[in-house]
């Protein structure tokens, strides 16, 4: 067996205990202040799109906002993020309806 020839010990010298405090921050404040802000800027949205609905988009305009949050909240940075899922959903919603309308539209002129 074949010894380490170069073993050196080194003598190890420890400092004076250095003591300070922490004191963490809990995460939930954050989140309150980052939800309220997040409600803030969806109901302002929400609210720009509904002034200029018609009646029949209420509903689906206001599930498209939920749903967009909820996508929203579910990536790192959902305040930057929920304005384009929002205007994505929005026009989803919009053409959705426009779709039904016409097919309910049709159906109506092959009844008569």
């Amino acid at each position: 067996m074949h010894k380490n020839q170069n073993k050196q010990f080194v003598p190890t010298e420890f400092g004076p205990e250095t003591r300070f405090k922490v004191r963490a921050t809990p995460s939930a404040p954050f989140r309150a202040v980052q939800e309220t802000e997040f409600e803030r800027l969806k109901n302002k949205l929400l609210a720009q799109q509904l002034v200029a609905a018609t009646p029949e988009l209420n509903a689906p305009l206001r599930r498209a906002a939920n749903d967009a949050a909820a996508l929203a909240w579910a990536t790192v940075f959902p305040l930057l993020v929920f304005p384009v899922l929002f205007e994505e959903k929005i026009e989803a919603a919009v053409l959705r309806v426009r779709r039904q309308a016409r097919i309910y539209a049709s159906s109506q002129l092959s009844t008569v």
